[in-house]
């Protein structure tokens, strides 16, 4: 309904002010041409003439037809072109105003007027609705007949009117609630005259149905294979009227109320593999919807590699080390082997790595490359296979058999270090080259391959030499050195004749050469470099030079004049090294080479070589703060560190020469930023101070500090006492929900049976929570009364797979701290003896027992005596499958 549109008072009033104002403004009858400000209240939203209200009949005075409507708070209830308001349309309650311009009046002093309209609130039409147990977050406004009435306002308050501690915001948790009816009531208060309005939703919550939580069942092709096995003892906590669904089709299930399977028939039908089988469990209530769990049982093929071979290629001289490639070949023996990935495992004699590696088995054969880093020295290596199983193995079985192969490395020549010596010789005569000197050569035969440059001049001669005691002689035969003058012999190669190991020489040796200069394979190289480094000028091709001058100069951005230089020539190469002092300008230069002179024979060459190259700039020093703070569960990379981009490089030291990748995790430590030109110039590094803020989890007191009498009716105050804050630092902790995205609790809250409880120490002055927490488990007995009626396991399967790993009987020492348990196999011979202090049986025969090693797979039978109240002793029995 709208209240007073307008009332009356109102509107006489606005009426004698209008008539007084025009009165006294006789003169400019238009001066209001828009009409008079008015206000007014809708409060019942449900009217249907609260959807139609003509804001333009509520204006004061006599406004001109025409203008212009604004929505100012932009409710989203004004049709601005008809001038009618919906106030069903608007989402909130509360107060909004509406501005009404006529424009073009001549005359016109106030050419605008605002109507205010006060809405009140809205609560819906509720309804009694249903939820399932497992609805973390159900919404209330679902709850409302939005049908036949309009929607409820968003702006009021949800209340849980049965305190279950379950409602955020506007989000029912019917699963911390549980099983029941529970009532909720929506408020938006008073607003102007309009009053409080209230409205409650009703919720009844029927149980989820739980299929259980299913683990998987892992077994190798040579083992006893189980022929009834009981696809229960792969759930936890299910709904006992379920029925299982064979998902692959072995046909071992018999009916909807099978539970056990021929795990041997399944293999031999259908070999290795994963078999799913599936737990459905139908809810109490449609509301709720079907569950479903699902188990596999993996058989993994027992592999024999009996017969199988190993073959390695190949032996290599010393020299090939940094170039060789091995290639490892797997055949396989008498077992077929099938197609398809595997992981393999091998050792190398002399190396501590055992390497593991990924590739294919193709009909039989399996190769993969083994890196050259594992044969770095002359000898014998022995490759050992160790192991090989697929890659899609989860490790059930271990393969049969190991495969090894032998890689030689064969010394190589060296005489770079020997010393040639060559009588001088006449034209028409041989010369002799005697060998002596250090050399790695062995005795044995070589064939040597030489070169002649200057007066005589030839290549790639051939020639044999016996080394005895690292000595030998061979001749140049007269018909090469016809020329008279002098002569360079350079060695380029020798070969081992036994193992056919080979290597490049560079050693050289003159004899009667005429001082002829030959400069056609002299290659000058000059890099460009930064501000502030030398300059290294590279000659090659000078195997025909001992020592040489250099003269040059250098033009450009920098001058440096009339250079000369004496240089000694390795390995037929120089390297004038212009300092940075004389470069100190960037920009371009060239390098003007204009003497050669050879220093042994005195002969020089006057030269026109010239070389550009470029001195670069240098970036500035990047700009970065002094220091930067970060909470160790905000997991900050390098990426968040500024500045960043291609051009720049972050380092965790100042002189580290591997630069930081963006996805590595920041921890407290200075790193350093440089950036990088596009020339490759590169700046000085800045240093950032990173601090990573964390604080220690606490810690529970004692094993049984989340245990509580739950007739105590313990809160979170009482779980708080009993956790030791000393290594935290602070006195107060924070406690959640959930490990991640939790809400907060209060320590007022009362403590739930299974609930399990997160606590973070948090540190204000950093805003930091521990980036670990303490999850505690919270368990309430009985206190009270003693039950003797409590769950007691049929079976368990100690196969190391850290799930149902051992045969225990969960609390039983709360109730009952002096009990005994005692487990006899079917010939009554003892097994095993426990209490207190030893709970659980391992499938291991006790030292108790008159029988030693690993109990088998079987029935075996249980005692319990409590010891408590005259009890009497209980008797069961129990099944282990590994």
């Amino acid at each position: 309904m709208i209240s007073k549109l307008p009332s009356l008072i109102k509107f006489r009033t606005i009426f004698f002010l209008f008539f007084f104002y025009a009165f006294l403004n006789s003169t400019n009858t238009n001066a209001q041409c828009a009409g008079v400000d008015n206000d007014f209240e809708v409060c019942d939203i449900t009217d249907p003439s609260s959807k139609t209200i003509d804001l333009f009949s509520q204006l004061g005075g006599i406004p001109t037809i025409g203008g212009i409507w604004k929505d100012d708070n932009l409710s989203g209830g004004l049709n601005t072109t008809t001038g009618y308001l919906n106030a069903q349309s608007i989402k909130n309650s509360g107060v909004y105003s509406y501005t009404y311009t006529v424009t073009g009046v001549s005359g016109c002093a106030i050419n605008s007027a605002k109507i205010t309209v006060t809405v009140g609130g809205y609560t819906g039409e509720a309804l009694i609705t249903s939820a399932c147990s497992d609805d973390a977050a159900y919404n209330l406004f679902q709850a409302f007949n939005t049908v036949n009435f309009p929607s409820p306002h968003q702006n009021g308050v949800w209340s849980d009117d049965n305190g279950t501690n379950s409602l955020t915001a506007n989000y029912f948790n019917a699963n911390k609630a549980g099983v029941g009816t529970y009532a909720f009531t929506y408020t938006i208060p008073a607003i102007g005259t309009c009053i409080e309005q209230k409205s409650t939703v009703q919720v009844r919550v029927f149980p989820a149905a739980n299929s259980g939580i299913p683990t998987d069942l892992l077994v190798c092709s040579s083992s006893n294979l189980n022929t009834n096995f009981d696809l229960n003892s792969l759930l936890i906590d299910e709904d006992a009227d379920g029925s299982w669904i064979d998902n692959y089709g072995t046909s071992e299930l018999s009916s909807s109320a099978d539970n056990f399977v021929n795990i041997e028939n399944i293999y031999n039908n259908f070999g290795e593999g994963t078999y799913s089988f599936s737990y459905r469990v139908s809810p109490t209530n449609p509301i709720c919807i079907v569950k479903s769990s699902s188990v596999n049982i993996i058989i993994e093929k027992q592999l024999d590699f009996t017969g199988a071979s190993l073959n390695v290629s190949s032996d290599i001289c010393e020299n090939e080390i940094a170039t060789a490639q091995y290639n490892a070949i797997i055949t396989q023996g008498a077992q077929n082997i099938p197609n398809g990935s595997y992981n393999v495992k091998y050792s190398i004699t002399g190396v501590s790595t055992v390497y593991s590696i990924v590739a294919n088995f193709v009909n039989g054969v399996l190769s993969f490359s083994i890196d050259r880093s594992n044969f770095q020295q002359v000898g014998k290596y022995n490759v050992t296979i160790t192991e090989i199983a697929k890659t899609t193995s989860l490790g059930a079985c271990n393969n049969i058999g190991i495969l090894n192969d032998e890689v030689n490395i064969f010394t190589t020549p060296n005489i770079n270090n020997a010393t040639l010596t060559i009588d001088p010789v006449c034209k028409g005569f041989d010369a002799l080259v005697k060998f002596s000197g250090s050399s790695n050569l062995l005795d044995g035969d070589y064939k040597i391959k030489y070169n002649l440059s200057g007066a005589n001049s030839i290549s790639a001669q051939n020639v044999s030499v016996t080394i005895v005691g690292g000595t030998g002689v061979f001749p140049i035969a007269a018909g090469l050195i016809q020329n008279s003058g002098n002569t360079l012999i350079s060695i380029t190669n020798i070969t081992n004749v036994a193992t056919n190991c080979t290597n490049t020489s560079n050693i050289t040796k003159n004899f009667i050469v005429n001082p002829a200069i030959n400069l056609s394979d002299m290659v000058v190289t000059v890099t460009d470099v930064c501000l502030g480094n030398d300059v290294q000028v590279n000659l090659k091709g000078l195997n025909s030079f001992s020592q040489i001058t250099l003269d040059y100069d250098v033009t450009g951005a920098n001058t440096i004049a009339n250079q000369s230089v004496v240089f000694t020539v390795v390995d037929g190469a120089v390297t004038i090294v212009i300092p940075a002092t004389s470069l100190a300008t960037t920009g371009a230069n060239t390098l003007h080479i204009t003497k050669f002179i050879d220093v042994v024979t005195g002969c020089e060459l006057i030269l026109s070589n010239d070389t550009n190259f470029n001195v670069n700039e240098i970036p500035l020093l990047p700009t970065v703060m002094d220091e930067v703070s970060y909470c160790k569960d905000e997991n900050k990379t390098v990426a968040d560190l500024l500045p960043n981009g291609p051009s720049y490089k972050w380092f965790i030291s100042a002189t580290s020469t591997t630069a930081l990748s963006n996805d590595v995790v920041l921890v407290s430590n200075n790193y350093y930023v440089s950036e990088t030109s596009s020339s490759g110039c590169v700046s000085d590094r800045a240093v950032v101070e990173v601090t990573i803020n964390d604080s220690n989890a606490p810690i529970l007191l004692d094993e049984r500090s989340g245990l509580f009498c739950g007739l105590d009716k313990p809160t979170l105050q009482d779980l708080d006492n009993n956790i030791d804050k000393s290594a935290t630092g602070v006195t107060t902790l924070v406690y959640f929900d959930s490990l991640n995205g939790g809400s907060e609790l209060s320590l007022l809250d009362p403590l739930e049976d299974k609930k399990t409880y997160y606590a973070f120490t948090f540190v204000s002055t950093t805003g930091c929570y521990s980036s670990n927490a303490l999850a505690v488990e919270v368990s309430l007995y009985d206190c009270d009364v003693v039950k003797y009626d409590f769950f007691i396991p049929d079976g368990f399967s100690p196969n190391g797979d850290m799930v149902n790993d051992t045969f225990n009987i969960p609390n039983i020492d709360l109730i009952f701290p002096n009990f005994t348990l005692e487990i006899y196999n079917r010939y009554g011979n003892l097994m095993f003896s426990g209490n207190k202090s030893k709970p659980s049986w391992d499938g291991k025969n006790s030292d108790h027992s008159t029988i030693d090693g690993i109990a088998p797979n079987g029935v075996y039978f249980y005692v319990i005596n409590f010891n408590k109240d005259n009890a009497k002793p209980k008797q069961g029995r129990l099944y282990l499958n590994r």
